[in-house]
């Protein structure tokens, strides 16, 4: 197939795009920065344009075969003030209204969007499966308006939604950050420690991308979560085990949210997100288990 990709550069399109390409797959990334194409692999043509306006790579998007669509403002690189808000939501929103633009007047006969585990809310101890409701707070209705942009194109394409939880890699995203404070003797769970957080590796986080775009039995909402779900202080017990580090100290609710602000949603959120759809047609991580995939980043 001949793959369009947006968010090629970032954590997830990096090794999504090396997959692809080693098994034999045609990739077309679009970045906005020309410079931060350095890491893609050779024989992925590079478009430089942004997603969230309209330009000639809609063109060069509507003679691909189809279209994985990952680009956005990351969600915890600062403090959500208005501006920063505004931003995350243009980016996905707009992004994903220019691509189905392209989509639903006869491009691309797959499109995988990108979503995230924030449309559930935080939910206490209840099982989250795709069938859950819409949650309530600021990721819960940019996931409503993202994945309500995408649902147009679903008129004449197989259309998947991937809502993804908490991505560990050992280079970016949240684990350095996360590690960072059990290496300096500091860390803990989140809180009371309570909250469950949906976590899963890059290397399935990749696998199941590519499984949303190769078969054709996935269609809507698919839960990118690991099956053993974690509580916070489970999370802190197996970075505590992993890095041979005390994991005691937590981080009170009260001073993150006066340290981050509204952004404390991200990590206070509770969320029992199940991978059912994902199971029932017999996608396997590779990683089920917390402990071994965190020994296998940071081991």
């Amino acid at each position: 197939m001949k793959i369009f990709l947006t968010g090629a550069t970032g954590l997830i399109g990096r090794p999504l795009a090396a997959g692809l390409v080693e098994s034999g797959h045609a990739v077309v990334a679009l970045t906005r920065r020309r410079g931060a194409v350095s890491g893609l692999p050779a024989g992925v043509e590079c478009l430089e344009g942004d997603p969230a306006v309209a330009g000639s790579w809609q063109d060069v998007l509507a003679r691909c075969d189809a279209c994985v669509h990952l680009a956005g403002e990351p969600v915890a690189a600062g403090r959500w003030t208005p501006e920063r808000k505004a931003a995350i939501e243009r980016s996905r929103v707009e992004s994903t209204r220019r691509v189905v633009e392209v989509v639903a007047a006869g491009g691309p006969r797959v499109l995988v969007c990108g979503s995230a585990v924030g449309f559930y809310g935080s939910r206490g101890d209840e099982p989250l499966d795709e069938a859950a409701a819409r949650g309530q707070g600021f990721l819960a209705d940019v996931c409503v308006r993202w994945e309500a942009e995408a649902a147009p194109a679903a008129a004449r394409a197989r259309v998947s939604l991937v809502r993804t939880g908490i991505v560990l890699a050992r280079e970016g995203g949240a684990l350095p950050r996360m590690a960072l404070p059990f290496k300096l003797m500091a860390g803990g769970p989140f809180g009371d420690g309570a909250a469950w957080q949906p976590w899963i590796h890059l290397d399935d986080e990749v696998a199941l991308l590519r499984f949303a775009l190769e078969d054709d039995r996935v269609r809507g909402p698919l839960n990118g979560a690991a099956p053993a779900a974690a509580r916070s202080r489970d999370l802190a017990s197996a970075l505590g085990r992993v890095l041979h580090r005390p994991s005691f100290l937590p981080a009170p609710a009260a001073a993150l949210r006066l340290l981050l602000g509204e952004m404390s949603e991200v990590v206070l959120a509770s969320q029992r997100v199940v991978p059912r759809k994902a199971a029932d047609l017999g996608f396997r991580f590779r990683f089920g288990e917390l402990e071994p995939a965190l020994r296998d980043l940071l081991g």
